[in-house]
């Protein structure tokens, strides 16, 4: 049911977690949208008129990355003051957007018509500290499969190079170096080879297309100067050398790879960042049960890992957790990281054994 003030609110909502991130500018947007929203464009009245849960829908980046596509082509040079910070004035800001959402109401519409595809590549410094835990219980060998891999970007995780707390991981020539300011405990230095990734998404992105590689980095917020930078290179990287990506549903895939055969010795991992909140109830549990189903069957010979780097809503963070078989090991909670990757803290054990939820405070999100 539609609920226009918390639609509202999502966007200062949202305007918390730019501010936590060190993103004064879509912060100054989004705290701008909350009040310039109105009903004078097909794009306000859906998003006052929103019927699904606005925080988990990620909905103010919907509408942000939106704007921030047009700001990038150069459309209005007032929208464009607030977006390069010459702007700030909020009033200003405010009435600049509510014009921008009449005049460019055609182009905005479509933006809300799916979660952000926000591809980051220094999130998988947090999906390789979990493997890294992965690594010391289980050997080295590895084969990755992610669920939610947008453009494939992380599906690069045994291309890029990480320096994680001065542990150091994958080849030195490589292109991207990921190297995240480290706090707490390091992981585990153990040796990590990763023998294949593979990768779904509901509507996978390919970066060979200019016209999706623009939409892409639309999401990447116009404060993150570092991100935009490291994202040209991923695509590039993914442009020269592919990625094995498919188009499909999350738990159809993941009940797929986990009945297919895998080689002895190898731990095959389950990855995903940021990525739960946008499957459905029914999905998520399928993959629970095929994840504890395979586990089940796993030996010392063919293990199974679970890595995922979700959010904490309440805490303007986000965990990365960890579970593997075989074992009767809980999922447990090794780091917390930057939404982008900025940095990572290391946990140190005995660590946290509860699953993964959103929230912890006025609702929980399994």
């Amino acid at each position: 049911m539609a609920n226009e003030p918390a639609n509202r609110a999502a966007f200062d909502i949202q305007a918390g977690y730019c501010i936590a991130m060190d993103a004064p500018i879509t912060a100054r947007v989004c705290t701008a949208l909350a009040d310039a929203l109105d009903r004078d464009s097909e794009t306000g009245r859906r998003v006052l008129d929103w019927s699904g849960e606005p925080v988990a829908d990620a909905l103010a980046l919907r509408l942000v990355g939106g704007l921030h596509a047009l700001h990038r082509a150069g459309v209005d040079p007032a929208l464009s003051a607030e977006f390069s910070g010459a702007e700030t004035d909020p009033s200003c800001v405010s009435a600049t957007l509510k014009a921008t959402l009449v005049a460019q109401d055609a182009a905005l519409l479509p933006w809300l018509d799916g979660p952000p595809q926000t591809n980051e590549a220094a999130r998988s410094a947090g999906m390789m500290t979990g493997i890294l835990h992965l690594a010391e219980r289980y050997g080295p060998r590895f084969e990755v499969l992610e669920i939610g891999s947008s453009a494939g970007l992380n599906l690069l995780i045994d291309r890029y190079r990480f320096d994680l707390g001065g542990v150091n991981v994958g080849p030195s020539a490589s292109p991207v170096t990921i190297h995240p300011e480290w706090r707490g405990a390091p992981p585990p230095g153990a040796p990590v080879e990763i023998e294949s990734t593979r990768g779904v998404d509901i509507q996978p992105v390919d970066v060979a297309d200019p016209v999706a590689a623009a939409r892409l980095e639309a999401y990447v917020w116009v404060d993150a100067v570092e991100r935009q930078a490291r994202l040209a290179t991923a695509i590039a990287m993914v442009r020269e050398g592919g990625v094995d990506l498919v188009e499909g549903d999350a738990a159809d895939w993941v009940e797929a790879q986990l009945a297919e055969p895998q080689p002895k010795g190898v731990t095959r991992v389950l990855m995903h960042s940021v990525v739960w909140q946008y499957l459905p109830p029914a999905s998520r549990e399928r993959i629970r049960v095929a994840m504890d189903t395979a586990g089940a069957r796993a030996t010392a010979e063919r293990r199974l890992g679970w890595v995922m780097m979700e959010p904490n809503r309440d805490l303007h963070r986000h965990e990365v957790r960890v579970r593997g078989w075989p074992g009767e090991r809980a999922m447990e909670l090794v780091a917390l990281t930057h939404a982008h990757g900025a940095w990572v803290e290391g946990l140190s054990a005995p660590y946290e054994t509860r699953d993964y939820v959103m929230r912890r405070g006025a609702y929980e999100k399994n």
